[in-house]
């Protein structure tokens, strides 16, 4: 007879779905634990994806200040140079984000049980452990938060060597002197902008008009100008026909155009698979989309009512910020807490070069809904402090109601971006007008003042329109 234990929430996975959802539980009394077959705690989020690929890009972005100010000189790094020297202190960064999360889950009493799970029925999860040992475990409501990894298209052998994916572009042993990025969505775009800084000829290429078609045309295109700016280049409309390792030195890329392109390394970053095929979702007759994905409501549950799922098993966005919220969603709904605000005050936060941020609703998502809007722009190179660091393409918007007061949303284009969103992320929140950046006062010089600056450029348009 296994040994069955009893709690009121399990979650599956500890990445960073799977821990708000179990540190919400907790926070309302909830008896919870944490399933998770690995023995560190993080996820691939943590392990081979956000954290490895952030670490990479801070040494990007310091090499691109030492080349913006030695301006006088010819500055580049040394051929062959190995990439794990420029993520020296990745395993510092891994060691104390991972600590933090288990002071966490101790913090809340969350208890964390070791091994891979299999649902046995809806409320039922059997659980083997790396011995072998099977115990059960029961809730009266399970989260699954698997997270995802990369997708291998079917027409594109990726050996992990010359032909790579999210998880082995940063296991090469050299940087390339060229690269071709696959895929314009957020990963691609991140690695691009990297290996671009650090001096890896980058052609970003997709089917579609432009990389990261979520976003606003105004943010895709200052992102495209830096880009170019240091040499990366956009094919956009443009789809592979075949590719192929040539067998000696270059990757071919046959287009389906007649053209052919010849590069170092090619990187596919052409989607993700949802990580159940192990939880057994198709004895309790959870449904499934597209590459795995688990289809839910707008409460993340699935058609299995005492089963949610959060993160990337169910598709974009896929971003840290927004799992972590749909696991806190999830939980309030399935034990009946309110929830307080809408998703869309969610920040998003996008670590290309420059980094794109986002909250709230954007120029277009506030037309359809309010119908007529002002927004406001600052650029950096009006902001004293943007001038100081540099910062010669980027961009603060806000839009705010027809009157110009209520504020609605917020865009960032620039270095910091992802920081500096949550000013305005709060400010929403708190349902402060838009004077409220006019009226109070930010040190100076910081980017900040951005706001200021918006805010005051948002109010004359306003006052222009209504003369006119």
């Amino acid at each position: 007879m296994k040994d069955n234990h009893q709690y009121d929430l399990l979650v599956i996975g500890s990445g960073p779905g799977g821990q708000n959802a179990a540190i919400q539980g907790a926070k309302m009394g909830k008896k919870v634990a944490l399933v998770d077959r690995e023995m560190v705690l993080g996820g691939a989020c943590v392990h081979q994806g956000t954290i490895p690929s952030k670490t990479l890009r801070e040494s990007a972005l310091k090499l691109k200040a030492i080349k913006d100010k030695a301006q006088s000189f010819d500055f580049s790094l040394p051929q062959n140079l190995a990439v794990e020297t420029l993520m020296s202190n990745l395993e510092k960064v891994l060691g104390g984000h991972t600590e933090f999360i288990k002071e966490t889950l101790d913090h809340y009493q969350i208890e964390r049980l070791h091994g891979r799970a299999n649902f046995c029925d809806p409320h039922t999860l059997e659980i083997m452990n790396p011995r072998g040992k099977v115990s059960q475990a029961s809730a009266e409501y399970i989260v699954i938060a698997t997270g995802s990894r990369p997708r291998n298209p079917p027409n594109i052998e990726i050996d992990h060597d010359n032909i790579l994916d999210s998880d082995s572009i940063l296991r090469m042993l050299y940087l390339p002197e060229s690269l071709l990025v696959l895929g314009g969505g957020v990963i691609g775009s991140e690695y691009a902008s990297i290996f671009v800084l650090l001096g890896t000829r980058v052609t970003l290429m997709d089917t579609a008009p432009r990389p990261l078609m979520f976003l606003e045309k105004e943010l895709t295109d200052l992102f495209l100008k830096h880009f170019q700016r240091y040499g990366g280049t956009y094919r956009g409309n443009t789809k592979e026909k075949r590719i192929y390792w040539d067998g000696l030195s270059k990757v071919v890329v046959e287009l389906d155009n007649g053209e052919t392109i010849k590069v170092e390394k090619l990187l596919v970053t052409k989607g993700r698979l949802a990580n159940v095929e192990t939880l057994g979702l198709q004895n309790i007759g959870v449904h499934q989309g597209k590459y795995g994905l688990v289809s839910v409501d707008q409460f993340y549950r699935t058609n299995i009512d005492n089963i949610y799922a959060v993160g990337d098993i169910i598709g974009s966005p896929a971003l840290a910020s927004c799992s972590m919220e749909q696991g806190r969603r999830a939980v309030s709904h399935a034990f009946g807490k309110p929830l307080t605000h809408d998703f869309s005050i969610v920040p998003i936060g996008i670590y290309s070069v420059p980094e794109i941020a986002s909250v709230g609703l954007n120029e277009e998502q506030a037309r359809e809904r309010h119908g007529s809007i002002t927004t406001g722009r600052a650029h950096f190179n009006q902001v004293a402090r943007g001038h100081i660091a540099g910062i010669e393409e980027g961009m603060l918007k806000l839009v705010a109601d027809a009157k110009g007061e209520e504020l609605l949303g917020v865009q960032i284009v620039c270095d910091g971006a992802t920081d500096l969103v949550h000013t305005g992320e709060f400010a929403i929140l708190n349902q402060n007008k838009v004077d409220v950046f006019l009226d109070n006062v930010m040190n100076f010089p910081t980017l900040g003042e951005a706001y200021r600056i918006a805010a005051f450029n948002l109010k004359r348009s306003f006052e222009s329109e209504r003369k006119n």
